[in-house]
Order: structure tokens, then C-alpha cells, then sequence
């Protein structure tokens, strides 16, 4: 394999050659053009294969009961990171982040499924950037967790959970002592229902693993806590392909993203496509599930015939494969659109397309 001119994309992620910077692939040696970008190096080229993946960018899901401590044990994995020798940004996503009262969120069923779009929209932005980002919510429902693995995996990075195992009656008095400070805490009955509803993580489940356990009410929780301490080894242990205890999840082909001709048009159809898919998910959570009679996102543009809840599932697989067809038409027709608002009317067009026969 020689040196490579090329500018290639890992999923929502845009790279760009610049002097010094070697591109490490994984490559089809009958389709060499299908290249996926797995890691970036500042380093000498070497001819041939190189297995060693930097890549430390990581999905860390807190989960638990309510008022088990996740919150806390978040901040302190922020700060045993922040010591080790990795300086990558590390961000907390929690339901402060958008002002939102957590008894008026989880009051019924409408409000809790809008809080968990409203975080997973959230997490799907930035989980393609450099850092490491932790969502602190209760994460109770596995099918929950299971679509923020899907979309770290999407984004090939690494993903674990961080679970505050905490007995029924430590979390009950832990709330009522907030509740007595005057700090965030559950009203009774949502706090109960939060817990009868609360389905454990199990490490034998691709999406609970790999599974780092606290009890804060036995231990306690410190940055030195050893749940902690190996929760940081695993995201920042350099891997290669002898080690076997960290695993950087790999896009399936349904979520790797075509080879486009024209770096400026990618970059522009990536942008605009998640500005479009933002734009839905932010204006259908406004609604909170009521009707919606189109979507207008820009004077210019043309509505988005939406007249049922389209999830961010839904949405994300017609912006892949959106992406993925004009990329292949690239391939041997003209170039995708350079410029933002010619790339959101064609990808509104296609939802109007798409939603219309739906």
C-alpha cells in the first residue's frame, strides 16, 4: 500500500491531509476505493499495514436508579481522566444541559420519550468529535442504551457502561434528603415508578458491556474508586490488534459512508443533511407528540411534508442512505452539491419522497 492524495470521511467524521498526518485504512483489496479511516497518527509513514488504532473517542453511558449517584460518579471520572495522560475534551450530557425539570420530564410517557430523543439528538452530534462524551440520565430502558451503542458504533468509537448499583431504600432516602435540602429530587410517585420500571444492565448484552459496577452505598464513590480507575484504563489503553480487553466498535456496512469525488461537496451535503435531521427532531420535540402539518426549516426551502412522529432512528437510516446515493451517483455523474442550501433541498425532496410512500 502506497501513500495515499486522498481526503476520506469515517462516518460524520471529515479528515483532511495535511503535511505530516498519516491515514491509516482498512481496506478491500478488490475494492481498495471503499477505504475506512481508522485512525490518525502525527508520525513517519511505514509501508504495508499498520495495526495500531489511536483512536480514543468514547460513548460512557451512567446508568442506575434514581438518586444512585451517577451524577457524582460522572464527575469523578471526569477527574481521574483529566489526571491521566490523555487530554482529550471530555463533556457531560445530563437534562441540565437543556434546563429540563426531571419530574416534569419522566411525568408520563410522552414527556419521557421526548427527554430521551432530546439526549440521544444530542449525543448523535457529538460523539463523532474528538473527546470523550458521557451521558449522566438514568439510561433505565435497554432498548434505550441499545440505540446509543447503534450510534457508537456508527461512529466507530469506543462505548461502556458505568452502572451505580444502589439498593431501593438507599435511593428512596438519598431523594427524600434532597428533597429536604431543597435540592433536584423525584416527586414520590415518579420516583417509584421510575424504579419499578428500571431494567438492570447485563454484561452479556453487546450494549451493557463492557459493564464497570460502583456501589456507592457500601463504598462510596471517588475518583480512585477501582470501577472508576478502570473505566479511565479503558478509555485510554492504546490498542492494537494483540489487545483483547478494549474494543473500538466497527460501522457495519449499512452505516459507513460512501467515497465521494469532491471533499468541499461532502463536507457540505454531511453538514447540511444534520442540519436538516436536527431541525425535525428540535421542532417534533417542541410539538410533544401532537400533530404536525409540515416542517419548515428555511424560507428558501421547501416544507418537509411530516404528518406523524418520524423518530431519530427513521431519520438517521434515510440520511444514510440519502448520503449513500448521491455519493454513488458522484461516482459516475455529476458531483454532489457544493453549497448548503442545494444539498437541504435535495435532501428534503428525498424525505418528502420517502415519508410520502411511507
Amino acid at each position: 500500500m502506497g501513500k495515499s492524495p486522498i481526503a476520506l470521511i469515517s462516518h460524520d467524521l471529515f479528515v483532511e491531509r495535511c503535511e505530516g498526518l498519516t491515514v491509516r485504512l482498512h481496506f478491500s483489496t478488490s475494492q481498495p476505493e471503499y477505504a475506512k479511516v481508522v485512525s490518525l497518527e502525527r508520525d513517519h509513514y511505514q509501508q504495508g499495514y499498520n495495526n495500531t488504532i489511536t483512536c480514543q473517542m468514547a460513548l460512557v453511558i451512567m446508568c442506575g436508579q434514581p438518586c444512585s449517584g451517577k451524577s457524582k460518579a460522572a464527575l469523578c471520572l471526569v477527574e481521574s481522566y483529566k489526571e491521566s495522560e490523555s487530554k482529550h475534551q471530555v463533556r457531560i450530557i445530563d437534562e441540565a444541559c437543556f434546563h429540563l425539570d426531571r419530574n416534569q420530564s419522566y411525568a408520563n410517557m410522552p414527556s419521557e420519550k421526548n427527554l430521551r430523543g432530546v439526549l440521544r439528538s444530542e449525543v448523535d452530534r457529538s460523539v463523532s468529535k474528538d473527546s470523550i462524551v458521557i451521558i449522566d440520565s438514568l439510561n433505565n430502558i435497554k432498548g434505550y442504551r441499545y440505540e446509543l451503542w447503534c450510534l457508537a458504533r456508527a461512529s466507530g468509537i469506543r462505548y461502556c457502561v458505568v452502572y451505580c448499583d444502589v439498593e431501593e431504600t438507599f435511593c428512596r432516602k438519598w431523594n427524600e434528603e434532597r428533597r429536604e435540602k431543597g435540592e433536584a429530587s423525584y416527586d414520590d410517585s415518579i420516583f417509584e415508578d421510575l424504579v419499578r420500571r428500571f431494567e438492570k444492565p447485563d454484561r452479556r448484552n453487546r450494549w451493557d458491556s463492557p459493564l464497570f459496577e460502583l456501589w456507592p452505598h457500601r463504598e462510596g464513590t471517588e475518583k480512585s474508586s477501582p470501577a472508576i480507575i478502570d473505566a479511565v484504563s479503558y478509555l485510554t489503553k492504546k490498542v492494537d490488534t494483540k489487545t483483547r480487553d478494549v474494543k473500538i466498535l466497527q460501522p457495519t456496512i449499512a452505516t459507513q459512508t460512501t467515497r465521494f469525488s469532491d471533499a468541499n461537496s461532502l463536507y457540505e451535503l454531511d453538514k447540511a443533511t444534520q442540519e436538516v435531521t436536527n431541525a425535525i427532531v428540535e421542532i417534533q420535540s417542541q410539538a410533544l407528540g401532537g400533530p404536525l402539518n409540515g416542517v419548515s426549516i428555511g424560507k428558501d426551502l421547501p416544507v418537509i411534508n411530516i404528518s406523524r412522529s418520524v423518530g431519530l432512528p427513521e431519520l438517521r437510516r434515510m440520511r444514510r442512505t440519502f448520503i449513500k446515493l448521491t455519493g454513488q451517483t458522484s461516482l459516475s455523474g455529476r458531483p454532489p452539491p457544493s453549497d448548503a442550501d442545494s444539498a437541504k433541498r435535495m435532501f428534503i425532496d428525498y424525505l418528502n419522497r420517502e415519508l410520502g410512500t411511507s
